[in-house]
């Protein structure tokens, strides 16, 4: 049976945050309203790709940084699996425009907005309508991505994009995915797998997320190479990501 959410249930979201008391607050936030439900927690990247893959969420609350994976690094792979914010207190430039060119929908820094707010934008994000706060409106423009603001918000800006160079939309991202395998010809369980070598994914930890043995791994990853021309593994991410991404992560 599949996990995707039946019309009219509630919005079935994935915190992951490394501070429990972080997760263990937006939880009890989220799960007053009746109509999102806050299903799964994950304390770092390689934990949310691993639930994320088996659960498939509605959203992805993410943040930066947490031991192990982080969240940029888990990003290209969560992307593809549900629409995601970054919700963190890292709010540099540099940080937020790297987000937005791995596929963020969103940009929440922590202290920038209310908690009728973050709802807001929680319910939005299923839409794909991309949700800012202050010190991350501005890193848009220099990416090419236009945007109308929504006036109902005095402290975040909402925006739907209205432009051609806007990033696409989720379900664009999943028609890239599909381009991916007939691209290169790897298989159902290749592109899982080079998903989360692309997140920064050890053998182990691949083998842990796919339960299936590290020598099966092993042999992926060789067909993987062969099909991607590929001789390492930075390389092969390389590859994976320039044409998964195509023209909106540049």
């Amino acid at each position: 049976m599949s996990d995707q959410a039946l019309p009219g249930s509630p919005l079935r979201v994935l915190v992951a945050d490394d501070n429990p008391v972080v997760r263990a607050g937006l939880a009890a936030l989220l799960n007053a309203h009746p109509d999102i439900r806050v299903t799964a927690q994950a304390s770092n990247g390689a934990e949310a790709i691993a639930i994320a893959t088996c659960h498939r969420p509605d959203v992805i609350l993410l943040d930066v940084r947490m031991p192990g994976t982080d969240g940029l690094t888990a990003l290209p792979t969560l992307a593809r699996l549900a629409p995601v914010m970054m919700l963190t207190y890292s709010g540099e430039p540099e940080v937020v425009a790297k987000a937005l060119r791995r596929g963020a929908v969103g940009y929440l820094v922590h202290g920038e907005f209310t908690a009728d707010e973050l709802i807001r934008a929680v319910r939005d994000l299923r839409d794909g309508t991309a949700t800012f706060t202050s010190s991350a409106v501005d890193v848009s423009d220099p990416l090419g991505v236009s945007y109308e603001p929504n006036q109902n918000s005095s402290h975040l800006q909402s925006f739907v994009s209205q432009s051609s160079k806007a990033r696409p939309t989720y379900a664009a991202r999943l028609h890239g995915r599909g381009h991916n395998r007939l691209e290169f010809g790897l298989s159902a369980r290749e592109v899982e797998v080079m998903d989360l070598i692309a997140a920064g994914m050890s053998n182990q930890q691949i083998a842990a997320t796919c339960f299936i043995s590290e020598k099966t791994v092993k042999n992926h990853i060789n067909r993987i190479f062969a099909k991607l021309h590929s001789s390492s593994r930075s390389e092969a991410i390389a590859h994976w990501l320039g044409t998964a991404h195509g023209g909106w992560n540049r």
